[in-house]
Order: C-alpha cells, then structure tokens, then sequence
C-alpha cells in the first residue's frame, strides 16, 4: 500500500527559515527581500525545483503548495485499496456506516479496541461526510463505495432507506471474498465483551448466529436450525463470518438475488434479514454453514430481556446485540441502562477519539 493512503504530518518548509538578505553592490549593509516580491518569488520557485528534483525524498504533504483539501483522495480510494491496507492475516472487519450512527460507530471500536482487533477494521462509509471523518482522524480505514449521497439521515427500520442501505451489503461481502480475504461483518450496534475469533472453530464457509429470543441449550447443534412459521429460519444478518470459499461466495451471490426478487414496497416493507435466510435455506446443502453459540453471541431479545439467562450465562457472552428495539436514541439508553453504552467516559480508547 502507497504510504500515501497514511495521513501525513503537516511541516512547514518555510517556518523556521533565515531571511534571505543578499550583498548590496553599492554598500555592506543587509536589506530583506519580500517573498511576494519578483526575486523572492523567484528564490521560493527555485526552491521548489530543488526540493522537487533533487530530494524526491522528502513527505511534502499533499496540496501543500496547490492548497487543495487533501481529503479529496479519499473519494478514489477503491475497497480492494482499502482491504489490503486493513487486513491482518487476510482477516478483515466491516461494517457500514452513515454519518447519523458514528456515536455507534465509536461505541463498537472502543468494544473492539478492548479486544485488540481495531486495526483490521474497515468502515465502509455510506456517505461523503463519513468518509472524510473517519479518515480524517484514522486514516485508510474508511472507503465509500458508490453511488451514494453526500448525507443520509437516520432510516427507520422497515423503511425503504433502511432497505436501500442494507440490501448493498452482501456485493460488498462478495467483493472482499473474491480478493481472497476472510471478512467478518458487524452492525455497529454491538458491543464486543470477548475475542470472538476463539469461536471460529473449524473451517466452515459460513458463520452466524441465531436471532431467536427462545433460550438453547448450552451445548446446542452447530447445524442451521429449522425454518419456522414463514417457512424459513431466523439467523441474524447483523453479525457474519466468511471464508473465501466458493459455498460463502454461492450464499453472497444468492442473498443478492434474493433481494433483487424481493424489493422494497409500501406493502412487503422488507429487510434485508429475510433475503438473508431465504438464501441460507437454499443453499444449505451445498453450503458447510456453522451456526455460533446461543451463550456467547445472544440477541437482544435474549440479552437485554431475560436476566435470569444472562445471569446463568455470566462469563460467556462475547458479542451482545441491541436489537429487538427500534429508535436511535431509545437504543442508547439501553446500552447506558446496561453499562454498555462506553463514548461517554472512554473515547480515548476508541482509534476515532471523542467525535
């Protein structure tokens, strides 16, 4: 990766310069010379030329002498770029994100950060403001994918824009599995209590979790579960282990077509989820699919709803999910009703800071 995907440290060539102050002919008196004058701008060019030719060496940052704003590389900076920057052991980290769920953002890296596994995080930016944000202050690790708008608001669930935001996810997945990369995909409205790269046992295509609230048993098959009344299972979408295989890349492209036949409408107000499982069931026996402990990856249905479980459970949870709620502001009060809602009073630990 070109280090100039790094943000680079601003140095002012002329900061610290002696004045240049040439012999006159006539006397040995020293006079200044402007450097908006013809010979100071000349001395400044030649400089310039020097620098340029002679130490090519040398991190002159961009738009230095252009003035431009050097976020603008940003809007060129292409996923397979952004993947081969983050990735750890060709291992990598998304999620997608829009500017009104940075609080959420921050809140998940801080839980990641915790776990030492931020620095394979990718955010996959989802508008302009997003984008230069995050790479303003954590550069490389923002890529906006378009189209897109240059702001988004916060989309309800079940909404068309929730579904336009969401339905874009598994062509990203499918992307970073033909680059040959391992990618695990999160909703930023989770909170990593544990490493849960210990759970990923074996060598499976596909690892999910279930988004039943109904308690398992502690030791519970692997295997995908039973579809239920709509005639399909209810595996979360929201938190997804890939491995670059041809039955994970079969799920991607299936989950894409399963979308495309079931769109948006006033009526069917779908969420990406269903296409999700529709393309998990169908593929079921082509697919090695591994379905992740209920203990250690719960719903929030389960988590935040059944206290004498969590209470059971205790030590076990790695990954814990705020869903079964819908409102932006009603999520962040039960994550501070449990003590998981972390930007207030550790910012610090998260690679963005206090946003």
């Amino acid at each position: 990766m070109s280090s100039s995907l790094h943000q680079r440290q601003q140095q002012n060539l002329l900061s610290n310069s002696y004045p240049i102050s040439p012999r006159s002919s006539s006397n040995s008196q020293q006079r200044s010379i402007s450097l908006f004058s013809p010979t100071g701008i000349i001395i400044l060019l030649s400089l310039m030329v020097v620098f340029g030719v002679f130490f090519p060496w040398m991190d002159i940052p961009d738009g230095f002498f252009s003035g431009s704003n050097s976020l603008s590389k940003w809007k060129d900076y292409t996923l397979s770029q952004a993947v081969s920057f983050v990735a750890k052991n060709r291992t990598v980290i998304v999620c997608a994100v829009s500017q009104p769920y940075l609080p959420f953002l921050n809140n998940w890296l801080i839980s990641i950060s915790r776990q030492k596994h931020q620095e394979k995080v990718l955010v996959i930016a989802e508008d302009y403001a997003t984008l230069y944000k995050v790479n303003q202050k954590w550069p490389g690790h923002a890529v906006l994918i378009p189209p897109a708008p240059d702001a988004q608001r916060a989309h309800k669930f079940g909404s068309e824009g929730f579904f336009n935001f969401t339905s874009r996810r598994p062509r990203h997945l499918l992307h970073i599995l033909e680059l040959g990369y391992n990618v695990m995909y999160n909703d930023v409205d989770m909170v990593w209590l544990g490493d849960p790269f210990t759970y990923l046992q074996g060598n499976h295509d596909v690892y999910f979790t279930d988004d039943m609230a109904a308690v398992k048993p502690l030791k519970h098959s692997h295997a995908l579960p039973p579809p239920g009344k709509k005639g399909r299972t209810y595996i979360c979408s929201c938190m997804i282990f890939l491995r670059p295989t041809s039955g994970a890349k079969l799920v991607m492209t299936k989950w894409i077509e399963e979308l495309q036949v079931q769109p948006w409408s006033k009526k069917a107000k779908a969420n990406d989820q269903p296409g999700f499982n529709w393309a998990l069931n169908k593929t079921a026996g082509e697919v090695d699919l591994y379905l992740l402990p209920q203990a250690a990856f719960p719903s929030g249905g389960l988590y935040f709803k059944n206290q004498t479980w969590v209470e059971e459970t205790k030590g076990l949870h790695v990954i814990v999910h705020n869903n079964y709620i819908v409102g932006f502001e009603k999520k962040i009060k039960r994550f501070r009703d449990f003590g998981l809602w972390l930007v207030d009073d550790h910012a610090n630990e998260s690679p963005l800071g206090k946003l």
